[in-house]
């Protein structure tokens, strides 16, 4: 396999002056990546990049799911005269996995075209006319079928330009939210989703600068050293859906039908992706391209930080060129020992990074397990007596959650490739004979899909937390996971919702802080919640909630919510900022 990017200067046939750009080749083309700006290619191409994916039950009409896709990242509100959109001749898709066999089982596609409704003006918007006017229309695929319209002609609202341009006689004489209701459209046909497009505030919050800078986040700083959303102030452009659940259930059942919380029947695969087709031709003459070939997928997104934090850069084009359905084994490395461990690990970089001081991966565990990069991790336990019956049995899925000197396959590569099942030792350390972490435990999470690729699992059986509700956490599973062992309520071996169990990685709320929870998972809190407790518990112990464990729990990057509100009903992600605020203060 090999990149190619060709540039054909030279006469033509279509046009006797071009300039030809093939995104591929007779072989294969491994093009450009995903969420901001984080592989070389797609840097090139910010109209075709997916930033990020949430799939999340909705929060105030429950039967139903929504799927949220960002393309486009970090566009500076006042980013004018020609503002940011979407692009045309790209296929945006989102993809559904629901029955466990490789392939999407719903495939929505959304292409958009752009109009000028007044060619006389510079001005974006002027006299109630707008330029570069968008709209799209919306397909769907079921069980790899032909796509059918459920959109017809679909409205995008336009840049969020200022009050003279959108509030007043002299713009649209209209108000914002009114155009953003006016924009979510109702498809035909049966399944009864609901759809918005448009530009949005971005929902993600991260200290980019400071993680970027070698790891050198800022939480309590002050000064220069200030913790910094780096895309505070910054929009994007969102594919939003609200889908019934039993439209997206592989037999069509309502979420009623659930036998409990942690229905296996109930769990679906979301991933996203952009497109393009392989040729453009330019023109000199300033007409506009011409694109012709077959699509290639150019960007794609399903858990997050997957390319921009765990894949290393000599691979992340190639792993962008790739779907969850073939993907390739050797990527699986990347998530078995993950770079990012190598930081939390004192015999190996852990001192370069100070900011990551509070996370360390357990090296001996029980005085028996080390998970750091390269060790054994429960290896040796591989096809003994002590892991029949649980998920580590080679009956199971034994072969593929141990392997030599890839201590992390037992935790971080099943949550990111295939989701977890409901088996020991992936059940809560509450209620665990003896300490034993390979007893069975309080119920906790089943979002096992077994395909084995990327893509953000959701059981959508599992309760939805109020966002008003006094143990709502944007750490997710972190946090359910400390409810279940700590709170008197909880502390029992039976399955029950506990709050947060409907967070990040069982889908994604957009509360969730996956950058910290992210950071804690590979400093080994997952390993801990299951009862591989860290070093300075002594096994069998009274208290496993550790000085070690507290300082995971308590770790931060210093960013830990979105810079604005999020709304109470579809779409859910607030208003794009506006131009003519002032977003140098931030």
């Amino acid at each position: 396999m090999k990149k190619s990017t060709k540039l054909i200067l030279g006469a033509s046939c279509v046009l006797a002056t071009a300039l030809t750009f093939s995104y591929m080749d007779s072989q294969q083309s491994l093009i450009q990546a995903s969420s901001h700006r984080e592989a070389p290619l797609i840097s090139n191409d910010p109209l075709a990049d997916n930033t990020d994916l949430y799939a999340f039950r909705s929060p105030d009409d429950t039967n139903k799911v929504t799927i949220i896709a960002n393309y486009v990242p970090l566009q500076l509100p006042q980013g004018g005269p020609n503002y940011h959109s979407f692009g045309t001749n790209i296929r945006y898709e989102i993809h559904i996995e629901n029955n466990g066999a490789a392939g999407d089982d719903i495939t929505y596609r959304f292409t958009f075209s752009k109009f000028n409704e007044d060619t006389t003006t510079f001005f974006n918007i002027r006299l109630g006319k707008q330029n570069l006017k968008t709209t799209y229309v919306a397909e769907k695929s079921v069980n790899g079928g032909a796509f059918t319209t459920i959109v017809g002609s679909g409205i995008v609202p336009p840049p969020n330009i200022g009050p003279r341009s959108i509030s007043t006689p002299v713009g649209l004489n209209t108000t914002y939210p009114a155009l953003v209701a006016a924009a979510i459209a109702n498809a035909t046909g049966t399944g009864g989703e609901k759809i918005f497009c448009g530009p949005i505030d971005d929902p993600f919050f991260a200290d980019l600068g400071g993680i970027f800078d070698l790891g050198m986040t800022r939480a309590g700083g002050t000064g220069s050293n200030t913790p910094r959303d780096g895309v505070g102030h910054k929009n994007v452009h969102t594919i939003a859906l609200q889908i019934p659940i039993s439209t997206l259930q592989k037999t069509g059942l309502a979420v009623s039908s659930a036998t409990n919380i942690l229905d296996s029947r109930f769990i679906i695969g979301v991933w996203a992706s952009a497109s393009r087709p392989s040729t453009r031709t330019l023109s000199t003459g300033g007409n506009n391209p011409a694109d012709v070939g077959t699509y290639v997928q150019v960007s794609r997104i399903g858990m997050p930080l997957t390319n921009e934090a765990i894949v290393p850069i000599g691979s992340k084009d190639l792993w962008n060129s790739r779907t969850p359905y073939n993907e390739i084994a050797f990527h699986e490395t990347y998530f078995t020992n993950p770079e990012l461990a190598l930081y939390m690990d004192d015999s190996q970089y852990g001192g370069a990074v100070p900011a990551l001081t509070a996370l360390r991966t357990q090296s001996n565990s029980l005085q028996s397990f080390d998970f750091r990069n390269g060790k054994p991790g429960l290896f040796p336990l591989q096809g003994t007596p002590a892991v029949a019956g649980t998920a580590l049995d080679n009956a199971n899925f034994g072969t593929y959650l141990l392997r030599s000197n890839q201590p992390r396959s037992v935790d971080i590569l099943p949550i990111f490739h295939t989701g977890v099942p409901n088996l020991p030792p992936y059940q809560l350390a509450t209620g665990k004979a003896g300490g034993n972490p390979l007893a069975a435990g309080k119920p906790f999470i089943n979002n096992f899909l077994p395909i084995f690729g990327d893509m953000l699992r959701l059981n959508m059986a599992v309760p939805v937390t109020p966002r008003n509700s006094p143990n709502f956490s944007s750490l997710g599973l972190v946090w359910a996971a400390v409810l279940g062992l700590t709170d008197p309520a909880y502390t029992n071996i039976n399955m029950q919702f506990i709050p947060n169990m409907d967070g990040f990685p069982n889908g994604r709320r957009l509360e969730d802080d996956v950058t910290r929870i992210e950071l804690q998972a590979v400093g080994g809190v997952v390993l801990a919640a299951i009862g591989l407790w860290y070093d300075d518990y002594t096994a069998g112990g009274a208290n496993p909630v550790t000085a070690k464990l507290q300082s995971v729990l308590g770790y931060s990057t210093g960013v830990q919510n979105n810079d604005t509100t999020f709304k109470a009903n579809f779409p859910y992600v607030q208003n794009p900022w506006s131009g003519y605020a002032n977003h140098s203060g931030q």
